[in-house]
């Protein structure tokens, strides 16, 4: 259950005609260290015009995702996504990973995600060893791992018919990282734009509209 009190406001319905919900009107997320208002686009006559416009993409690849990306992982929306980024992520306790391939990353993506494309947690390497390191796993002398102290982590890529962060989530499940610390933002990066939510492009830190 989420507790919506605990989102900060920035001066309600008196500022923003359109609202995330009709006591939140913006969230403030750190960035790599900049802080970043959440907010949707003001302009209701605003369309989007990119590519996150297009509703029939080739199938296979490009197919319609399951709600449930693996058994024991809690798919969640866009109010559960701020919830745990102010909260899991403001605390360092979880992490946001976008793990779509880094060209995508680069050209924009949710404030406060890292990118972690899927392809490091797909199949065992020293890059996914290293990763898992880095997310609190840690190992014994004969080669055991241990998951107890892993940070809960939230994964997404382009929208429900992106295959990329599933792939990582599958990944992750099959080197043992428990799936209750696992989340799936399904809606991605097309539900993320189609509610006009602010976005960023890491590539200068601007935010992107």
């Amino acid at each position: 259950m989420l507790v919506f009190s605990s989102l900060p406001s920035y001066g309600g319905s008196t500022l923003r005609k359109v609202m995330i919900t009709p006591s939140i009107d913006a969230v403030s997320i750190n960035h790599h260290g900049i802080p970043i208002t959440v907010e949707r686009i003001q302009n209701t006559h605003n369309r989007l015009a990119d590519d996150f416009t297009k509703t029939s993409r080739p199938c296979p690849p490009f197919c319609i995702h399951p709600i449930s990306a693996a058994k024991g992982v809690l798919t969640i929306g866009e109010l559960e996504l701020l919830d745990f980024l102010i909260q899991e992520v403001a605390d360092e306790t979880g992490l946001l990973i976008d793990a779509r391939m880094p060209n995508w990353y680069k050209s924009e993506t949710i404030p406060g995600s890292v990118n972690a494309p899927f392809v490091i947690f797909t199949k065992a390497s020293v890059k996914r060893e290293r990763m898992l390191k880095l997310l609190g796993v840690t190992i014994d002398e004969t080669g055991k791992k241990d998951f107890s102290n892993v940070i809960k982590l939230t994964l997404f890529c382009n929208g429900p018919w992106c295959d990329q962060s599933p792939r990582a989530i599958k990944g992750l499940l099959s080197a043992g990282y428990p799936p209750e610390k696992i989340q799936y933002y399904r809606g991605g990066m097309q539900a993320w734009k189609s509610f006009g939510l602010t976005t960023v492009l890491p590539e200068n830190n601007e935010v992107g509209k």
